[in-house]
């Protein structure tokens, strides 16, 4: 079974992998991680606690998420993987020509026109109906208090807050976005580091979600100030396309990487990405985590992969090309045969961080999950719907204005999606969920992982503190100031761009848990780039 070092990592930080028996949740905020705990003693299972710890990040942490984001799971219970994609459609009276006549030739980040049907919280619902213990209702308690009381705003919180509302305060002054102030800056200014900050609208909202399973937001009360204020604000949503939104149960894909069977959410999810990198990477024996070779060839698989992603991934409903194909040995053995000593040159987007925040539970019985829930580009699109604290995300920004493009912008469509959550199992036995947020980082962050962990015999921790490697385009690669510069040198001489990245926030956040399947132990990590915790009993 998985064996690794409990030591630290030579170049990681003095944190160590935390061990428990009875549960265990990980995720960026020790507030919300404690509030899954608490549901779990509670008599919850996982996938309660899990929900109960999304809840609360929506409110301990809105510059990466909110209520009005999208979220991905995969749950298993019971000797089986589950997967829900809880990613909402586009309006359905949005196309590229109203786009177009609205001003615009690109999508714009901000404002109606990215907006997508939310889908948290359907996502709540679906996994409290479907697997949790307690009613969703007592799930979201420790987050309407949250939003009810107050919090006092961490470190890495306060930093990106502040960032958020000078760019919002340069770039949106149009009047529909003084909601946005009017709930995360009421003192005319982001709330600093230490002060308390409450959203009573938030906690009502999180209160009639409760009550109602989530109708309320998508065919009641809440689904109409929705469409209310999309409708006096020129939006493209409506009540119709909230009450036809349900999240999908979907079969979850996989690549058997030495033994070990990775596995990702289907597309629209870029999960495929990380798949593809892996089945490339499959086919070569690496020895040593940190030599040139290694970082090469991890790169140059990214990269090919990155390049189908961008060409074929959309709503699996109207891809041209089959995940079986893209997946297939063959033609992983194809692409495998592209890499060569000097550094490629593929086409493929421009990948770039994001605002996400990524949780893995688990409990005693044996259930686990794997959650993932965003806004994308921190706060969305800027939109608040007025006195609920429902900050809109703005996912439709990755839509393509090429009517010929696979992921064009049509009405009723879900978007290539960045938000992947990972799980490891080896035959029919659980290993456990992990995940890394940001972007288009997430699954360069999951082949990362992975590799530390299946390769090199990481531990959760060391897994995750390891200094991390970005492709961004072309053949540009940032790499952590901790990453160590003569192998840095040595990937610039075969024909990397190498940048050297100050701060780590565009490295993702991760999270890791692990069960040994004799003992039931689990151990876990956190990201040590942001304010995460594990809580393990």
């Amino acid at each position: 079974m998985l064996s690794f070092d409990h030591q630290s990592y030579p170049y990681a930080t003095t944190r160590h992998s935390t061990y428990g028996k009875n549960g265990m949740v990980a995720t960026s905020q020790p507030l919300a991680a404690q509030a899954g705990l608490e549901i779990l003693k509670k008599g919850g299972n996982a996938i309660d606690a899990a929900i109960a710890t999304a809840a609360c990040l929506t409110v301990v942490e809105p510059t990466s998420n909110g209520i009005g984001g999208d979220a991905f799971a995969l749950v298993w219970t019971k000797g089986e993987l589950h997967g829900l994609n809880a990613s909402g459609k586009s309006p359905k009276n949005i196309s590229i020509d109203a786009v177009k006549e609205a001003g615009h030739e690109e999508i714009p980040t901000h404002g109606w026109i990215p907006v997508t049907v939310p889908g948290v919280p359907g996502a709540w619902a679906e996994l409290s109906e479907k697997f949790g213990k307690l009613p969703l209702e007592e799930v979201l308690e420790p987050a309407i208090q949250y939003a009810s009381e107050g919090y006092p705003v961490s470190p890495t919180l306060g930093k990106f807050w502040n960032g958020a509302y000078k760019s919002f305060k340069q770039k949106l002054t149009d009047e529909v976005y003084q909601h946005w102030f009017d709930t995360f800056a009421p003192k005319g200014r982001a709330p600093q580091v230490g002060e308390v900050w409450s959203s009573a609208g938030h906690a009502e909202t999180l209160r009639a979600i409760g009550m109602t399973n989530a109708d309320s937001f998508y065919r009641g009360e809440l689904a109409e100030k929705i469409a209310k204020f999309s409708k006096e604000t020129g939006g493209y949503l409506t009540a119709e396309d909230l009450a036809e939104f349900k999240p999908e149960w979907v079969k979850p894909i996989h690549v058997n990487y030495r033994g070990y069977d990775v596995w990702e959410i289907p597309p629209n999810g870029q999960g495929i990405i990380a798949l593809q990198a892996l089945n490339i990477l499959k086919g070569f024996t690496f020895s040593e985590k940190d030599s040139v070779d290694t970082y090469h060839k991890q790169i140059e698989a990214m990269k090919l992969a990155f390049a189908d992603g961008q060409k074929y991934v959309t709503d699996e409903n109207h891809m041209k090309v089959s995940v079986n194909e893209l997946l297939s040995d063959a033609y992983g053995e194809k692409r495998r045969s592209l890499i060569g000593e000097e550094a490629l040159l593929p086409e493929a987007g421009d990948p770039s961080s994001s605002g996400t925040v990524y949780l893995a539970a688990a409990d005693g019985e044996g259930n686990m999950i794997s959650y993932i829930q965003s806004n994308y580009m921190g706060f969305g699109s800027g939109l608040v719907v007025p006195s609920t604290g429902i900050a809109l995300q703005n996912r439709g920004h990755n839509f393509s204005m090429d009517p010929n493009h696979v992921n064009a912008l049509e009405g009723g469509k879900r978007t290539y999606h960045t938000i992947i959550p990972g799980f490891m199992t080896k035959g029919n036995i659980p290993i456990g969920p992990f995940g890394v947020m940001g972007g288009f980082m997430q699954p360069q962050g999951h082949l990362q992982v992975v590799m530390n962990t299946v390769d090199f015999g990481l531990n959760p921790q060391a897994a995750l503190d390891a200094p991390r490697w970005q492709w961004m385009k072309d053949k540009i690669v940032e790499v952590e100031n901790r990453f160590q510069h003569h192998v840095a040198q040595s990937l610039a001489q075969k024909g990397h761009h190498i940048k050297i990245a100050l701060e780590p926030n565009s490295f993702g956040r991760g999270q890791i848990i692990w069960r040994d399947p004799e003992t039931g132990v689990l151990v876990g990590g956190t990201e040590s780039r942001t304010d995460g915790t594990v809580a393990a009993w």
